[in-house]
């Protein structure tokens, strides 16, 4: 836990990556029409701010740049998946793997970043970090508040139909 005020180095690093920001901008102009949930930064702290309560919730102790660093780096694939059907978990570890050694990550926490932004889209995942990805990017949608929810490919029972925190 950081103390109040202290910076995430790390975190603004990949925040200023040209790797990231590149994808961050084509994501944001090839989903400028996108009438669904949308994947930029907005969702990427939804998702990482989650993962942090659920974190703390669970007291299982990962640290706060280690899931904000896993939130910011999940989707970074889906421009590859719009272009050329590439599923953004598995272009998303091959972008993020440069990003994560150029910001100091070990190559303990790069591994275990990797393996959720690989398995961010598989429910049962086994390894902590993974599990809070999931959840976290699943119940960051307001489905609830969503003008195109009767036209969403999402079934219902993945719908988040109320407000969890």
């Amino acid at each position: 836990l950081l103390p109040d005020g202290e910076v995430m180095e790390r975190v603004d690093a990949i925040l200023r990556h040209p790797v990231f920001t590149t994808a961050l901008a084509e994501l944001h102009m090839l989903e400028r029409e996108r009438i669904f949930c949308r994947h930029g930064l907005e969702h990427l702290l939804d998702v990482a701010r989650l993962m942090y309560i659920y974190d703390r919730e669970a007291g299982l102790g990962i640290a706060q740049e280690t899931l904000y660093a896993a939130a910011l780096l999940h989707d970074i694939g889906r421009a590859a998946q719009y272009r050329d059907g590439t599923p953004h978990d598995e272009a998303g570890v091959h972008l993020a793997r440069p990003i994560l050694e150029d910001c100091g990550f070990t190559a303990q926490e790069i591994m275990e970043i990797l393996t959720a932004i690989g398995g961010h889209r598989v429910p049962g995942e086994t390894a902590p970090l993974g599990r809070l990805l999931y959840r976290a990017d699943k119940k960051s949608r307001p489905c609830y508040a969503c003008s195109a929810a009767g036209v969403c490919n999402w079934p219902e029972e993945k719908k988040n139909h109320s407000l969890e925190f």
